[in-house]
Order: structure tokens, then C-alpha cells, then sequence
């Protein structure tokens, strides 16, 4: 194994890291009392979220850049990243369910609508569960340009910190 390359320890730590995160953010979505009108507290909280959100991920990408690994960074930030980004589209869309029922095509439950975050997320799309109200439509399809960002934008600022980081530390980036 070469000195720049992480051990098998390191590796270990950091997919451990990675999951820990993902089940503390499942974790605190499914505690957290998502009942109530949403108006314009929730709004901003949404909104809010995605601005915590966005400054996570530059964040992220500076320590990605500055990392020793760098990859093994990356893996833990987009694990922190994406689910904290399809949770946060799953907490609105059980606020607004609460809000104004019937917002879907079915009552939805934090499992709902994290099942309908994800089939948004994933571009599947089954149809079991679908936005029947204006509001809830404008939600789905700001969720899914975000999609396309996070999906777009994200992954490749990641990749790109990556590239950085090692060329910084005066190594060859894979590919």
C-alpha cells in the first residue's frame, strides 16, 4: 500500500463515519414532531434548510480540498449531503400533508413520505402516491429541480475537490 493511499483502518473509519451519519439524520427525521400548519414558519424553515444545506456542502467541499484523503472526505460528505437533502424534502411534504390533507393522493406518514422523496429522488415515479394539491405540486417540482442540482452540480463540485485535493498534495488523480 503506498504512503498517500488511506489503510484499510481509515477506510473502515470513515464508512463507519458515513453510516453513523445517515442513521442519526433517519434517526432525528422520524423524532421529530412534523405536525401542524406549516405556514409561513414552515416556509421559511424549508427554505432555511436548503440554505443550511447549501452551506454544508461548501463547507464540505473546502475540507474535501484541504483533506489528506480527499476521496474518503468526499464519501462522508455526500453521506451527510444527499440524505439530509431528501430528508428535508420529506419533513416539508409530511407538514404540508398535515397541513392541508389530501395535499396527496394518500395520507402520508414520515415512511410515506420519505418512500415519495425517494421515488421523486430516483426518478421512478410509481404513481401509488402522487401531488394532487397546487402547493404540493410547486413542492414536488422544486424538489426535482433540485434533484437535477444536487445530482448535477453536487457530484461534480465533489469530484472536482477531489481532483484538487490530490493535485494540491501533489498526486495523481485516478482516471
Amino acid at each position: 500500500m503506498s504512503p498517500e493511499s488511506p489503510s484499510a483502518r481509515r477506510v473502515a473509519l470513515s464508512l463507519a463515519r458515513s453510516v453513523v451519519t445517515v442513521v442519526v439524520l433517519v434517526v432525528v427525521y422520524y423524532r421529530l414532531p412534523l405536525r401542524g400548519a406549516p405556514g409561513d414558519g414552515a416556509v421559511v424553515l424549508f427554505f432555511g434548510g436548503l440554505v443550511v444545506l447549501a452551506a454544508l456542502i461548501g463547507w464540505q467541499l473546502r475540507a474535501i480540498v484541504r483533506a489528506r484523503h480527499p476521496l474518503l472526505r468526499a464519501v462522508e460528505a455526500f453521506a451527510a449531503a444527499i440524505p439530509l437533502f431528501v430528508l428535508l424534502f420529506a419533513a416539508i411534504y409530511v407538514l404540508l400533508e398535515s397541513a392541508r390533507p389530501g395535499s396527496f393522493s394518500e395520507p402520508l406518514t414520515h415512511t410515506d413520505a420519505l418512500y415519495f422523496t425517494m421515488t421523486v429522488f430516483a426518478t421512478v415515479g410509481f404513481g401509488d402516491i402522487a401531488p394532487v394539491s397546487g402547493p404540493a405540486r410547486v413542492l414536488v417540482t422544486i424538489q426535482m429541480v433540485a434533484n437535477l442540482l444536487v445530482l448535477g452540480l453536487v457530484v461534480r463540485s465533489m469530484l472536482e475537490a477531489v481532483r484538487r485535493g490530490q493535485s494540491r498534495q501533489g498526486r495523481t488523480p485516478p482516471g
